[in-house]
């Protein structure tokens, strides 16, 4: 299988799940966060961005430690919230997520790269 795939082992045979698949859990479950603004990139906007398209997993990487998916996430935070606690309830949110849509055990980074202000 491909190296962008995660090989989950069981009785029957293995399962193989695409990072891809892991970063739209993990985008899906931010974006619901109360407090999150959107995902985002730490490396700047991308083409699809300045035409106004908007990636569940923009912002999202994933990679595998051993039996633990390493998640790292970069959001917007909407001012008026404690951005720590944003932080946390996106940590949380993306972690319930992989591990009860995966079986995977996970770590969570959040980057907050920016608050958002209502007009």
């Amino acid at each position: 299988m491909p190296e962008n795939y995660i090989t989950v082992p069981g009785e029957k045979g293995n399962v193989y799940i695409s990072e891809d698949v892991i970063a739209e859990i993990v985008g899906s479950a931010i974006q619901e966060t109360e407090g999150v603004a959107g995902l985002t990139s730490l490396s700047g906007p991308d083409f699809g961005e300045w035409l106004g398209l908007k990636s569940a997993t923009r912002g999202v990487s994933i990679g595998l430690d051993g039996d633990v998916v390493r998640v790292g996430a970069a959001i917007y935070a909407r001012c008026g919230d404690s951005i720590a606690a944003i932080g946390e309830r996106a940590q949380t949110a993306a972690a319930a997520s992989v591990e009860s849509m995966t079986g995977l055990k996970s770590e969570v980074s959040i980057h907050v790269a920016g608050v958002t202000f209502d007009r």
